[in-house]
């Protein structure tokens, strides 16, 4: 069991890279499944969930080689996925992801139930609604889901809700039909246009990309290719945020604006601005914090759902009250009763809101991340907080955040992994 211990009430400063997208890589590497030939990946995130796909695919007879710190050779060219690696895939939401690329390729298989962060409900019916109208027929028992592919089809297809790996799912086996796919209430996230992008590399036609309804024309001969993971604008927001609440002027490296318009806006409402350049967001620190009436997460182009923690403990310096109102998810919350004990002023109103009043003077404690987007809010309460603060199960931190305590080390933060 892993700890941080972090030493807060300091000024951050310096620049800080931001790493490959991880709900980028994760799609992308089930696509490559889609193709027998060599897929080259760069810009592979260094973090948990990446590695434990990697050890998925190994599992079911990926050949995987490592041509770079970050760059991966991935060839597929004889898989079973009756060898899968069970326990990882029920420790790993992402592999989910794997129910698309699987069912372009085989006509039978057996999958079991995933795993990854609780924080809430997140049933699967709208993937299943999807693959069914598709041709998918699966039968779900306690652990299981049996996979049976009678005959695959195209048409037009409109999701239940705007669910990223849902869409994901259905543009994955949509590029392995020859004939046109229309999906409706497609999510349009940046890392689901990435996913886009890497399918018409591999040969497939796209029209749509970054809207609500896509047109996908596919191929039985998908090809190899090359393709660049897109930066993690939740890391880059996570960072701008982590800025923005110690009053630091720290540079955000590789961070994209067009994928975070949103998210600047809000902070904006805080006091905050910004320095920006092709490459790089440079915060601008507030001479005050003021509260933002409400924060509302929503699917893309909205307020995304992982940086809400982040914006929770950003209120607890702002003077006056944040409403956040966190629409997707009802069990994303934990982390409050964790900056209740640091001395945040916050109450949960029901399963999807918060009041948060500010501004507070946290102080050390030791604390437990509940989930991904959990932890790194509670680093940044850390680092706020006046004393030590100790926060247990990081490897939630891990999955997302590559090497995270090194980089802030670099920034001149006190925090050690113990």
């Amino acid at each position: 069991m892993e700890n941080f211990e972090i030493v807060g009430g300091k000024k951050l400063k310096g620049s800080i890279d931001v790493r490959g997208s991880k709900n980028a890589t994760t799609p992308i590497l089930a696509a490559t499944l889609l193709t027998r030939e060599e897929c080259i990946i760069s810009n592979i995130p260094l973090i948990e969930d990446v590695f434990r796909m990697l050890e998925i695919l190994e599992s079911m007879g990926s050949e995987i080689k490592w041509l770079g710190e970050r760059k991966i050779n991935v060839k597929n060219k004889n898989i079973d996925p009756a060898k899968i690696n069970a326990e990882t895939v029920k420790k790993l939401r992402s592999s989910v992801l794997l129910l698309g690329s699987l069912s372009a390729r085989f006509d039978k298989f057996k999958f079991y139930r995933p795993g990854g962060c609780v924080i809430g409900a997140r049933p699967l019916g709208t993937h299943f609604d999807a693959l069914r109208k598709m041709g998918v027929d699966i039968k779900q028992t306690e652990k299981h889901y049996f996979v049976n592919i009678k005959k695959r089809k195209t048409g037009k297809i409109t999701l239940q809700e705007m669910s990223v790996t849902a869409t994901e799912n259905a543009m994955m086996l949509a590029a392995s039909l020859p004939e046109k796919t229309v999906i409706k209430l497609a999510a349009c996230e940046p890392h689901v246009e990435d996913l886009g992008i890497f399918l018409v590399s591999l040969g497939a036609k796209i029209k749509g990309l970054g809207t609500h309804t896509l047109e996908i024309t596919g191929s039985k001969g998908l090809k190899g290719t090359e393709h660049v993971i897109i930066p993690d604008a939740n890391e880059a927001a996570t960072f701008l945020i982590m800025g923005v609440a110690t009053g630091s002027a720290i540079k955000v490296k590789n961070a994209r604006e067009d994928h975070l318009d949103l998210v600047l806006e809000k902070l904006r409402e805080f006091g905050a601005d910004f320095k920006i350049t092709k490459d790089c967001i440079e915060v601008v620190p507030a001479k005050k914090l003021l509260a933002v009436s409400k924060i509302d997460t929503r699917t893309y182009p909205g307020v995304p759902s992982d940086v809400q923690a982040p914006f929770g403990v950003l209120a607890t310096q702002a003077e006056g009250q944040t409403l956040i109102h966190d629409s997707l998810y009802e069990s994303r919350f934990n982390y409050i009763s964790e900056l209740k004990k640091m001395g945040a002023r916050a109450k949960v109103l029901d399963p999807h809101r918060v009041a948060v009043n500010g501004p507070t003077k946290l102080k050390g404690k030791n604390i437990t991340s509940f989930d991904l987007r959990a932890g790194a809010t509670l680093i940044i309460a850390a680092l706020l907080a006046k004393g030590k603060t100790t926060i247990r199960e990081i490897y939630q931190v891990d999955r997302g955040y590559e090497k995270i305590e090194e980089r802030l080390q670099k920034l001149g933060a006190e925090i050690k992994r113990v």
